[in-house]
């Protein structure tokens, strides 16, 4: 499911590199169907800027990493991805 996710941006992110840790979030988004403005909300941010982390256009601030890692890693828990 890509949850409304247009073609460009799916493509963008597997483009992207996997190092970036906006790109990984994108990723797992993208894979289990949660949707930008969710993302953006919890992050606190606008759907503009997860739109280029996901692209890896730009990187989330780094007072956010442990956050971010915190909720892929509850993601992949809650939808058994590895």
């Amino acid at each position: 499911m890509t949850y409304g996710y247009s073609q460009s941006l799916v493509t963008a992110n597997k483009e992207a590199s996997a190092r970036s840790l906006g790109v990984a979030l994108g990723r797992v988004c993208i894979k289990v169907g949660i949707s930008v403005s969710e993302v953006a909300t919890v992050f606190g941010v606008s759907r503009m800027a997860i739109y280029n982390w996901f692209k890896g256009v730009s990187a989330p601030k780094s007072t956010l990493n442990k956050k971010i890692e915190t909720y892929i890693h509850t993601i992949k828990r809650r939808h058994n991805l590895n």
